[in-house]
């Protein structure tokens, strides 16, 4: 992988956010691997409260984190933001973070960022398994994500494992289940499920009664219910609860890099994130992630965070490194 990184990087999508050229002579350049639309938001809001100008370069979790390896103390930006809690457990390992002051760290709760306070969580999504009402009852449904795995389910679910999503759902397993069980699982999937690329497409293999589910995490379903419903019309969320590894909830994260020119900038981005007026984006806008902020309210068409019965799992110790390994072995990747 890190020998197409620069190929990678080079060609990723450079974005003056509404500003003219003449206003963008000092931005802040913003490594981003959240949902493009996402972090548009952000940083249009952010430029509006700050008149400070952000330029984001787009890519996906474990190659820009890796970008960021390979650049070191000369990499030219200045916020890293993930979909994914690993990317920024790489960086954070290299020593390429800069501490983050107290008044940002105050703004999430301990749960969702890491004790070293070297990064903060932004936001959150939760593992679903989204299911084909037409072809199962809530009584058919797999009481636990390890159920998939079993005889019964094969051929009936759909997941895309080469994807960072994907992979933080497995380093979850892992951290819960150890290694032998979550590489029996693995195998089990790998008999077991329909793959595809992408978790729009899985969630589109169980609305159209290819399989009868699809693992993925919840967002793609609220997105497509608040728009066409072509991809998620005939399905339901099942959602496991019981601080089963189905339940895992990942955290996006942020973190302001040491070899940022602008840092006092790059604080404030991520202090505007954080805060009250950068989680209302999560809370109003389209892309139905969780918002993590201090009593801070989501979407109101989420069901609630807390009662998700998500497993406690410290995002720190998620390996998609050792993850994506196990994969592998089991013929997934």
């Amino acid at each position: 992988m890190t020998n197409r990184l620069p190929v990678v990087l080079g060609a990723l999508l450079t974005l003056g956010i509404g500003l003219p050229v003449s206003a963008q002579e000092n931005p802040i350049v913003v490594y981003n691997a959240q949902h493009e639309t996402l972090a548009q938001e952000w940083a249009t809001a952010f430029t509006e409260e700050t008149g400070i100008p952000v330029i984001i370069r787009q890519g996906s979790d474990l190659e820009v984190a890796n970008q960021i390896l390979q650049e070191g103390t000369n990499s030219p930006a200045d916020v890293f933001l993930t979909e994914n809690s690993p990317g920024m457990v790489l960086v954070d390992k290299a020593g390429l973070f800069e501490p983050l002051p107290q008044d940002i760290l105050d703004q999430v709760p301990a749960q969702f960022r890491p004790q070293n306070g070297n990064w903060t969580g932004i936001a959150a999504r939760s593992t679903v398994f989204a299911y084909n009402a037409e072809k199962l009852s809530e009584t058919d449904l797999p009481k636990t994500m390890a159920a998939l795995a079993e005889p019964e389910w094969k051929g009936r679910w759909a997941a895309s494992p080469s994807g960072a999503d994907f992979q933080a759902i497995v380093a979850a397993y892992l951290v819960l289940e150890g290694e032998v069980s979550t590489l029996d699982w693995l195998k089990g999937m790998q008999e077991n499920a329909v793959i595809v690329r992408g978790n729009r497409a899985a969630l589109a293999t169980a609305n159209n009664g290819e399989v009868d589910g699809a693992l993925i995490y919840h967002y793609y379903w609220f997105g497509d219910q608040a728009g066409t419903k072509e991809s998620s019309g005939n399905t339901k969320l099942h959602y496991f609860g019981n601080q089963d590894p189905g339940a895992f909830v990942s955290i996006s994260g942020g973190g302001v890099l040491k070899s940022s020119q602008h840092k006092d900038e790059a604080l404030s981005f991520l202090h505007f994130i954080t805060s009250a007026k950068g989680q209302d984006v999560l809370r109003d806008g389209a892309s139905f992630e969780y918002a993590v902020g201090v009593d801070h309210a989501s979407n109101p068409a989420l069901p609630p965070l807390t009662e998700l019965g998500a497993p406690d799992i410290d995002p720190t110790q998620l390996d998609t490194v050792r993850a994506a390994e196990l994969m592998t072995e089991a013929g997934l990747l």
